[in-house]
């Protein structure tokens, strides 16, 4: 009987011990489930993706680009993180006026360019000698620029953004695709604009069709154009496709052969992107690319129309914080002076 009881009594312990184990187990499980998806709380607040925006800060009009990021800021919730490039005689200003403004919050990097690049690939030209500045060049070299990220959206600084960036990054890129532009027959709203100002909106506008090496590539000269001012790329398909190269390759054969001049479409930067891109492209929602604002100073969209756009771009000689320009207001209300004053508004002796 007292081996029986003593039996009993291991059984009895085994069994209880076996209790505990199994309580122990689940409540572990359940602490460390609570755990984990506190963690994996914490980590998608790290992992928020950054949308990379980059926009130029040239000397005589960096006011325009910190009236661009202003916008953009002002306009979205999303982790935007800004490269502001420039060139180094410029970095230092560039940071003083971001840092001594309410510009002092946005995340952002100053990246120097390096105009040494260019050597060799832009020829001289004097019908508009302001669009050979070294800046205007910037969106071909993005991957040299930009490391970590897959996706970049470039903006020229003439732009004001009214919608959220975060659709504009959104924006789907066909597979193959190395980047989107929006096509300048894509809104018939600004087609009468188009007209009226005399602008171009196809091929020819921008190629010299007289010349065998445009001849050949086979481009019908009716073919709609895109305007490069707002690009989304993706930086992988860019490097494979060795876009930079392919662009440098049509610099310089114009410098040899006088393909394309600032006297046709004024787009000694746009003319390339036409040719390397051709066929290659994806498409930006046309609201967000109303271009053409600064083609004219009579010229302008309905005020309904502007308030339904999502990025405006005053492309062209007359710019927003110079005089003559059409609807300076919707920029200036963007506009944050310079705290050391060396940039100031024109507006005509008012």
């Amino acid at each position: 009987m007292a081996l029986l009881r003593r039996i009993n009594q291991i059984l009895l312990f085994l069994l209880v011990l076996t209790i505990c184990v199994i309580l122990y187990k689940k409540t572990y499980k359940v602490s460390t489930l609570k755990n984990e998806t506190a963690d994996d709380a914490e980590d998608s607040e790290e992992m928020e993706e950054e949308i990379p925006v980059v926009v130029c800060a040239a000397a005589g009009r960096m006011g325009a680009a910190m009236a661009a990021i202003n916008s953009i800021y002002s306009n979205t919730d999303a982790n935007v993180l800004f490269y502001v490039v420039g060139l180094r005689n410029t970095l230092s200003h560039i940071r003083k006026w971001i840092e001594q403004s309410k510009l002092r919050e946005i995340k952002f990097k100053i990246v120097e360019f390096n105009p040494m690049v260019l050597k060799g690939k832009i020829r001289p030209d004097t019908a508009r000698p302001e669009l050979l500045q070294p800046l205007n060049f910037v969106r071909f070299y993005l991957p040299l620029l930009i490391h970590k990220h897959e996706k970049v959206i470039y903006l020229d600084d003439d732009v004001i953004v009214q919608g959220d960036i975060q659709e504009l990054y959104d924006t789907k890129l066909m597979l193959g695709h190395a980047a989107a532009f929006s096509d300048d027959c894509d809104l018939p709203s600004t087609h009468e604009m188009v007209r009226s100002a005399g602008m171009q909106n196809t091929y020819m506008g921008f190629l010299d069709y007289r010349k065998k090496a445009i001849k050949d590539l086979g481009i019908s000269p009716g073919t709609c154009s895109f305007n490069p001012g707002v690009i989304v790329a993706n930086m992988t398909e860019w490097k494979h496709q060795r876009i930079t190269k392919q662009l440098e390759k049509w610099m310089q054969r114009n410098v040899a052969e006088n393909l394309y001049s600032s006297s046709l479409g004024g787009g000694v930067a746009t003319s390339p992107m036409l040719i390397v891109f051709y066929g290659k492209h994806s498409h930006i929602n046309p609201m967000w690319h109303i271009r053409h604002l600064g083609w004219s100073a009579e010229a302008r969209y309905s005020e309904h129309f502007l308030q339904e756009a999502k990025l405006l771009h005053w492309n062209g000689r007359h710019k927003p914080w110079d005089f003559p320009s059409v609807h300076p207001d919707l920029w200036e209300s963007w506009f944050i002076p310079d705290p050391s004053g060396k940039f100031k508004l024109n507006r005509g002796g008012s």
